[in-house]
């Protein structure tokens, strides 16, 4: 097994540790992802019985295909979890930001052709 030297792990690092770039405290990821996923379903289930209520009562076969119809029509919602950002496109990213905010920031240009020397 062969050692990695200092500056392969730095290119590693940004390139596989993740930043939380969303623009929240990433803490509340924990709560909200949780309730993100729970929210689109009880949407669909909610929709579904609202739908299907239009079947109840005496066995009619019109009824029920327009009911079935009106069900399988809706495309139900979903959410996906978006990955956080490579360190690497963060770090570039803020350092940028900062460029454009004060161009004669002669310390964050350097820094910001380190970050992408580094990264190649």
């Amino acid at each position: 097994m062969s050692r990695r030297s200092p500056q392969e792990k730095k290119r590693l690092s940004y390139a596989r540790d993740r930043r939380n770039a969303y623009g929240e405290n990433d803490k509340s990821s924990r709560s909200a992802v949780r309730l993100n996923k729970r929210f689109p379903q009880r949407s669909n289930r909610h929709r579904a019985r609202q739908d299907l209520r239009a079947a109840i009562g005496v066995l009619d076969p019109e009824h029920a295909s327009l009911a079935e119809t009106v069900l399988l029509s809706r495309r139900p919602k979903t959410w996906r979890k978006v990955p956080d950002r490579p360190l690497g496109d963060h770090l570039e990213a803020g350092l940028a930001r900062r460029i454009r905010v004060d161009p004669s920031d002669t310390v964050s240009a350097s820094r910001l052709a380190g970050v992408r020397a580094r990264r190649r």
